[in-house]
């Protein structure tokens, strides 16, 4: 049993067809199902059923698939640990980042990464902080961009900046009027916000001082969507800087931008990763390169504590 038919193995369990499959792993179809045939002979099983339109595991297969998964994952662990003895910023790292953070912060810092590290490969992910949390642990992330505070354990954490909230109207509303908006006026409209799991969601409702008291219609799935409901007058909502920070498309949208009244509201956001991880001296140097090159508009950590 090698390496190679576990990867035939995988390919052919996740396609169900043994073309896509052997183009998948860059062989012959007849090579892939030969070589697949010897390995059920080999375990003296059935891996796959094959009488069906679409190749499916067998019951005992799908957990030798699964196995299967485990091993080549850290055959491909054994190879970026040999690489990050070479050179700690030639790796491939998958690294997950919040939905609210990921189209509007990425497209300013990614360009700077790969100028500074033209060696590393980041794989990126949207996911929730409760999945990202959760694919840290399991090792399926290596780290993870979010928003402040967690309560994990085991977990480095390097917060990065602030980035302050802005209250979105409709155009035409009466606290459009105002150079600043009050927390207290803000919490007196219809506060539209983003379904449960999103940690901003609970930012806005510990902002406006609402936690447990939220009572909305609509719940979007996305940043673009409250922002499209706030144009069409359902109601308000906060902004994150960064994804209020495209005036043009604001004012087509009918949505004004005014800053809160109230200072410090914002979030946190930080780059975090295991404490066991073997990645620790690249992750440092991303976590460093990302701390001093900033998007206009956020607020340095160590900038927000000296004026405290």
């Amino acid at each position: 049993m090698t390496l190679q038919e576990l990867r035939y193995l995988v390919a052919l369990a996740d396609t169900g067809h043994f073309g896509q499959a052997a183009e998948r792993c860059h062989v012959s179809q007849s090579t892939l199902s030969t070589q697949l045939k010897k390995l059920e002979e080999y375990l003296g099983i059935t891996v796959f059923d094959r009488s069906l339109k679409r190749i499916h595991p067998t019951p005992i297969g799908r957990e030798i698939v699964e196995s299967a998964r485990l091993i080549l994952h850290e055959a491909d662990r054994i190879r970026e640990l040999a690489k990050y003895g070479q050179d700690p910023m030639a790796l491939t790292l998958h690294v997950g980042v919040i939905p609210t953070l990921g189209p509007y912060y990425l497209p300013h810092v990614l360009p700077t990464v790969h100028a500074a590290y033209p060696k590393l490969k980041l794989l990126l992910r949207e996911v929730t902080t409760a999945l990202m949390l959760a694919q840290l642990h399991d090792g399926k992330l290596a780290a993870g961009l979010l928003a402040l505070p967690i309560e994990e354990e085991g977990l480095n954490v390097v917060p990065l900046f602030i980035e302050p909230f802005l209250a979105a109207l409709p155009s035409a509303h009466p606290l459009t009027k105002k150079a600043k908006v009050s927390i207290d006026a803000l919490s007196r409209e219809n506060l539209l916000l983003l379904e449960e799991g999103h940690c901003l969601r609970d930012q806005a409702l510990a902002v406006c001082g609402l936690e447990g008291r939220a009572s909305e219609e609509v719940r979007a799935t996305s940043l673009e969507t409250l922002r499209m409901m706030v144009g069409m007058g359902v109601g308000v909502t906060l902004l994150p800087h960064l994804a209020s920070a495209s005036s043009a498309k604001i004012l087509r949208d009918g949505v004004a931008i005014r800053p809160l009244a109230a200072p410090g509201a914002g979030r946190t956001i930080a780059l975090v990763w295991r404490k066991r991880t073997p990645y620790f001296e690249t992750l440092k140097n991303i976590a460093h390169t990302l701390s001093t090159h900033l998007p206009a508009g956020v607020v340095a950590v160590a900038e927000r504590k000296k004026k405290r």
